[in-house]
């Protein structure tokens, strides 16, 4: 097995060991404390230990070391979690976040200088101060005395543990953090000859006294990782005697403990009839585990690409097929054009992960930047199982990062305000999401004060934002915060008044073929709503042509499609809404959107597509069916091409774009908004003029 490997596994499997501890950390300081989450909280910090121990990462193993002792004694009921302990093990989960990262002759000054100050804070809650760890890599001759009970381990490694990335010497040292290793002899009577020798097995065993005040189930734990690869048999201090059976005790065949001279023959015949560790609920938990393997990010979407690949190929060979007449070779290839469908549908639910683990990160953000603002803030989480692309995922956290720190300080107002208001002192920011038409939407609202119109129509016009306040929609205002440099903060703080970020926010969301919507209401509070593609993949589209162009139109986004009268067709040419069926459906001519050449067929059709509850329609010339559509990213040239989302590849080679529908609904609805309010505008000056001429 690759070391290095395996090293990543335990990089990885830490840091989701101290996102559990801080969830755990935040929610019994909210005050849902039972022994379950506290047991949980401690098992955290010490797989992280052990595992530590396992690669010798010594400055890790120190730490969680102390850490480990507070949750101990927290645990039994010593002391309870109050806000000071809470503040204390967040900042040294942190730190040990921090010492994961670099080795263990690297650690930087102030690192080290960070960990000496938590060090000295933690032991405040030990029931004495903490000993500098002592790790012996051989037989140290010692006083006993006062160290703690004398253990006695005999351990027999199983041939295949250097296989499996394991090294035996680092469980030695990880037990001498529990205390003093007092003697260690080792056992080579299991060697075979020269010639025999295997390099990747292992043939040793070890007899160690330990000194230390610790238990039996302690002493197990350290060598939990290796339980089925080895045989441990634990000797209590005291008369000798082996300690109680546990189930599936078993010595192996053969098994010698000649040449260990330091033994006599009473204590040789307590270790035949000595302990083992609990095997039982190890397997149970490995069988479990089983049920769930490790994939690096990469390997997925190389099976992504391919995947997409195999579409294209697909629909490359149907249309051969369709061209010879070949009814045979139809039929086969609409059979494989099915499977491959399945399996990119299963393939494409692989990277889909629930947006729940996201959300719960802003807890710890809530809980600190509250602080500083002094602020009384909570978080509120729902449509956590909500899932989307990992790829969005990674990329959605850091402006939704912005939009809560935002929310926090220019949403929530302080307890006094809240108190005139006739508000709870106690403001709320909310995360939710939910699926909603082939995208998911993200929301991001608090109860706070709500966006002061006037005064951001007054910052954008002393900044030149815009020229006029006149003809702009809500929305419109609204939407100014994102622009480059606006913030109406009246002063600059830590986590704001810059006018920088709000802008980049945007242009995130944007990048991911994302759009961002506001919603706000005076006293009562803002909804910044995001709304997002499920992949960056593959997705189910319908084809649709404009003259010698394809494109391509998301299928969850279409609503019907109709094709359109003589009278409809000329309704159009006359202005940009249609009357369908009784109700008013702005619309965009892609021909004219485009401006592409030449005359419209014959027949036009209107594809019906909704975004964000809002319809539009989508004038073609022709309807060409549903498309699996491989997204394929457009070149810097035409990344800020309007209406464009991206590109895919026809079974015939040729390239069809695909239609970014969120910008030209939104394209259509402005439209139709702006005639309503010039048509408003006309009535209201009309009216006052024949007021004036009636006088």
């Amino acid at each position: 097995m690759n070391l290095d490997e395996v090293f990543q596994t335990f990089l990885a499997e830490s840091r989701e060991m101290l996102e559990e501890m801080e969830r755990y950390l935040l929610e019994i300081e909210a005050g849902a404390q039972d022994s379950e989450q506290l047991n949980a909280l401690f098992r955290c910090v010490h797989t992280i230990k052990g595992s530590a121990g396992l690669f010798a990462l010594d400055h890790v193993v120190a730490f969680t070391h102390v850490v480990e002792n507070v949750l101990d004694r927290l645990r039994e009921g010593e002391f309870a979690l109050d806000h000071d302990l809470a503040a204390l093990l967040l900042q040294s989960r942190d730190h040990i976040a921090s010492l994961i990262d670099c080795d263990a002759d690297r650690v930087s000054p102030g690192l080290i200088a960070t960990g000496e100050v938590l060090l000295l804070a933690l032991a405040d809650y030990q029931e004495a101060q903490v000993p500098a760890l002592v790790v012996h890599d051989r037989p140290v001759a010692s006083d006993r005395s006062g160290l703690g009970d004398d253990w006695h381990i005999s351990l027999r490694f199983g041939p295949n543990v250097l296989r499996q990335g394991m090294d035996p010497m680092g469980f030695i040292r990880y037990l001498g953090t529990l205390g003093e290793i007092a003697r260690v002899v080792t056992l080579t009577d299991a060697l075979p000859a020269a010639e025999e020798m295997d390099a990747e097995s292992c043939y040793l065993g070890f007899e160690i006294d330990l000194l230390a005040e610790t238990d039996q189930a302690a002493i197990e734990a350290v060598f939990e990782f290796v339980q089925e690869d080895c045989q441990l048999r634990i000797l209590p201090p005291g008369s000798g005697e082996p300690s109680p059976a546990k189930p599936e005790v078993g010595l192996m065949a053969g098994d010698s403990v000649a040449g260990i001279a330091a033994f006599d023959q009473p204590l040789m015949a307590n270790m035949a009839l000595g302990a083992a560790s609990a095997r039982q609920p190890g397997r149970e938990a490995r069988g479990q585990a089983t049920q769930y393997i490790r994939v690096q990010a990469d390997k997925l979407d190389a099976l992504i690409n391919l995947v997409g690949e195999l579409v294209i190929a697909g629909a490359a060979a149907g249309l051969c097929a369709q061209r010879n007449g070949d009814t045979a070779t139809q039929e086969a290839v609409a059979v494989v054009s099915g499977l491959v469908e399945e399996i990119r549908d299963g393939s494409l639910e692989l990277r889909m992960v629930p947006i729940g683990e996201t959300f719960q990160r802003f807890q710890r953000v809530v809980r600190d930047v509250s602080q500083e603002l002094g602020k009384d803030i909570r978080l509120e989480i729902s449509g956590a199982d909500t899932e989307l692309d990992k790829t969005v995922v990674e990329k959605i956290a850091d402006p939704l990062m912005h939009l809560v720190r935002n929310a926090m300080d220019h949403g929530i107002e302080s307890a006094e305000r809240r108190l005139q208001s006739r508000k709870p002192s106690q403001g709320t920011v909310r995360l939710n999401a939910y699926h909603e038409a082939g995208s998911i939407v993200i929301e991001v609202g608090d109860d706070g004060g709500g966006l002061d119109r006037e005064r951001i129509l007054a910052k954008a016009l002393e900044r030149g934002v815009v020229q006029s306040s006149e003809g702009l929609t809500e929305a419109e205002v609204f939407q100014l915060i994102f622009e480059p440099g606006f913030s109406t903060a009246e002063a600059v703080t830590n986590l704001s008044g810059r006018g920088v970020g709000m802008d980049v926010v945007r242009r995130n969301i944007e990048a991911l073929r994302g759009s961002v919507e506001v919603e706000s209401l005076a006293g009562s509070g803002t909804t910044l709503r995001i709304r997002l593609p499920l992949t960056l993949a593959i997705i189910d589209g319908f084809l649709t042509g404009v003259g010698d162009a394809s494109y391509v139109v998301p299928l969850k986004s279409v609503v019907e499609c109709v094709e359109l009268t003589a009278e409809q067709r000329e309704e159009t040419c006359q202005r940009r809404f249609i009357n369908l069926r009784g109700e008013v459906l702005p619309f965009v001519r892609l021909r004219d959107y485009f401006d592409l050449d030449g005359q419209a067929g014959r027949r036009e059709n209107l594809v019906v597509v909704n975004y964000g509850g809002h319809k539009a329609g989508l004038i073609v010339d022709a309807l060409l069916g549903e498309y699996q559509t491989v997204i394929k990213p457009l070149g810097r040239l035409f990344a800020n091409l309007s209406g464009i989302s991206g590109s895919t590849i026809l079974g015939s080679g040729d390239v069809a774009l695909i239609l970014d529908v969120p910008a030209l609904v939104q394209r259509a609805v402005e439209h139709e908004t702006r005639l309503v309010q010039l048509g408003e505008r006309y009535k209201s000056v009309a009216s006052d003029n024949v007021r004036s001429w009636g006088k």
